[in-house]
């Protein structure tokens, strides 16, 4: 998955899209012409987004609201829904006939992410302000490393922020509390372990605390008496206030909340959670769909790629089942990594491999580089397989594929090559990057990032393995396949889990008798499936969009497709609803057929 794009910021800061605030300058309704109207609407929907979402601002380079952290009261989220509707009103009055086929897609594009996040607000989404593997709390733990910190100012600005965490941490929980006095809460199920991620800022020195660490690297210029004056202050506000906040935080959900969660699994055991999941479908997935027709198409899709499985068994030679399969590689030392270093490399490698093969498939690349990291030690136990985490534009960073190096023996080689170009490229790293470097878009569309749109393409990255070389081991092919089933069976396992009633071992023994993850994945996976319904939808229903696509493309054009045009038009407009995509690539189709 992606991190650092507008939506997924906002979730691993623990914020949703809910928190933009809008206000809308009257000078908007003087301006002549319906592209002028909308330019200027989009602008100042920016500028607020930024102002009330400042760790937004931060993740995306904007450094005037590096002093704070958002506001997450009731009276926020009031005024932020005032605002949404006003901004709703003004789009609305806009007239979108005169406007250009890009215009129209921006104002579509606008008025979806609002109608979103004020059914966000509606539907009391902040009540649940943290996910099996993420968090407020959690996102925050990535400032150390995102916030600029290399003049006096910049690093003030970082000790500012520090010292708004309580008040932050404050309002987050008596969300949480509302949350379960409607019985709005996370089921306890998916919370085993997860005192970890906070007891792991409960630090009895604050040198030692993962918010000092830019404090040891201070750059030279700044004069030493200024860095000691820094570090002090530093040292002062992580002990008082942040070390503090997690403590607070620590006792809250082990001594209220966790035991205050609720026993059931699905979403439809939320109060209003029929319409609850329902929001959540629409919102990851761009499409109108029912949780029946998406159970069907993953069943479909299952016993599809399991007869491809069995092709793989009979190339090497194996007589049993299925089942027998899975259990050898889940067990046989060949398949895993006997140190974390050993498992970096090979994922290095194959990175590096595919960065050769790109010219090959694509017209344009990005200039931003990437790098491969460990996940670090505070995330890495609930933690999925690998991530890629953006840089901050204007920052000292290249983009970042982390790879989690805990619990070595769940760590398979034969899964690496198909995370890899997933997380890296042609996935994730090669997407995201493209998208920011878009300067001709309005800025909230080079920021924005649409699951169905993103996850459909890292996995769509995936079997582009198989045209660039890779997957030539059979044992690596079925780890391709593993993950193209993981994605097909989550169709099955998220409708089960929020529509059907089933439990987490259920969900847990569909997942583990059809793939070959390890049996921890299985289970960290399962929780998050639980904890965050719908989002795991988007994988698979936005892959076979973009299939299905390029066969339109391939058929219609026949010896004129080029692949690397055809990723060209899917990647030009960054991140899209899927109809929206399908109309751009149609619309591509005709202006080729009329050349010819």
């Amino acid at each position: 998955m992606t991190g650092r794009s507008v939506r997924s910021a906002l979730r691993r800061y623990g914020l949703n899209l809910s928190f933009v605030a809008i206000s809308i300058p009257a000078a908007i309704g003087a301006q002549e012409g319906a592209a002028a109207r909308l330019e200027a609407l989009m602008a100042a929907e920016w500028e607020f987004e930024l102002r009330e979402s400042p760790l937004l601002a931060t993740s995306v380079g904007d450094r005037r609201y590096d002093d704070r952290l958002p506001g997450v009261a009731q009276a926020d989220y009031a005024r932020r829904r005032d605002t949404l509707q006003a901004y709703l009103r003004q789009l609305a009055a806009i007239d979108k006939g005169p406007l250009d086929g890009g215009d129209r897609v921006s104002a579509a594009m606008l008025e979806e992410r609002l109608r979103i996040a004020l059914d966000e607000i509606e539907g009391g989404e902040e009540r649940i302000p943290i996910l099996a593997d993420a968090g407020f709390h959690i996102g925050l733990a990535r400032l150390p490393s995102h916030q600029p910190r290399q003049t006096i100012p910049e690093v003030e600005k970082y000790i500012t922020r520090l010292h708004e965490v309580p008040r932050y941490f404050r309002e987050h929980v008596a969300n949480m509390r509302r949350g379960m006095r409607d019985g709005f809460t996370l089921p306890r199920v998916v919370l085993n372990g997860y005192e970890v991620t906070i007891a792991s800022h409960v630090v009895a020195d604050a040198d030692s605390s993962l918010f000092f660490e830019p404090l040891t690297r201070l750059p030279e210029q700044i004069p030493e008496v200024e860095r000691a004056r820094l570090r002090q202050a530093a040292r002062t506000v992580i002990r008082d206030s942040v070390v503090s906040a997690y403590r607070e935080f620590l006792t809250f959900m082990t001594r209220d909340y966790i035991p205050a969660t609720r026993t059931t699994t699905g979403a439809h055991d939320l109060p209003g959670g029929e319409a609850h999941y329902l929001r959540q479908i629409r919102k990851y997935t761009t499409l109108p769909l029912t949780a029946d027709s998406i159970h069907a198409l993953g069943l479909s899709e299952v016993a599809r790629i399991e007869s491809e499985m069995a092709d793989v068994m009979r190339r090497v030679n194996f007589t049993g089942s299925l089942a027998e399969f899975i259990g050898m590689l889940r067990t046989d030392p060949r398949f895993y990594p006997k140190t974390p270093d050993e498992l970096l490399e090979r994922a290095s490698w194959i990175a590096k491999r595919m960065d050769g093969k790109l010219p090959s498939l694509f017209r344009t690349l990005p200039r931003q580089p990437y790098g491969v990291e460990p996940v670090p030690a505070h995330l890495a136990p609930k933690y999925t397989a690998g991530r890629y985490v953006e840089a901050p534009p204007g920052s000292l960073q290249s983009g970042t594929y982390w790879v989690n190096t805990y619990d070595l023996p769940s760590r398979p080689f034969y899964t690496l090559e198909a995370l890899t170009l997933h997380e890296a490229v042609p996935g994730h790293h090669l997407q995201v990057a493209l998208s920011r470097e878009l300067g001709e878009l309005p800025e909230f569309r080079r920021n924005t990032y649409i699951s169905a749109f993103g996850e459909g393409w890292g996995l769509y990255a995936e079997r582009l393995g198989l045209e660039a070389g890779f997957y030539t081991d059979p044992y690596s092919d079925f780890g391709r396949l593993t993950y193209e089933m993981w994605r097909a069976c989550r169709l099955v396992i998220d409708t089960g889990l929020h529509t059907r009633g089933w439990t987490r071992e259920q969900a847990m023994e569909y997942l583990a008798a059809r793939t070959a993850l390890s049996l921890h994945e299985v289970g960290t996976e399962t929780d998050r499936y639980i904890s965050w319904p719908g989002q795991a939808l988007a994988y698979k229903l936005g892959e076979l969009t973009i299939r299905r696509l390029r066969a339109e493309a391939e058929q219609a054009l026949g010896d004129r497709f080029d692949i690397r045009e055809f990723h060209h038009v899917v990647l030009r407009n960054g991140s899209v609803p899927l109809p929206v995509l399908e109309a751009e690539v149609r619309t591509w189709i005709g202006e080729m057929r009329q050349r010819s």
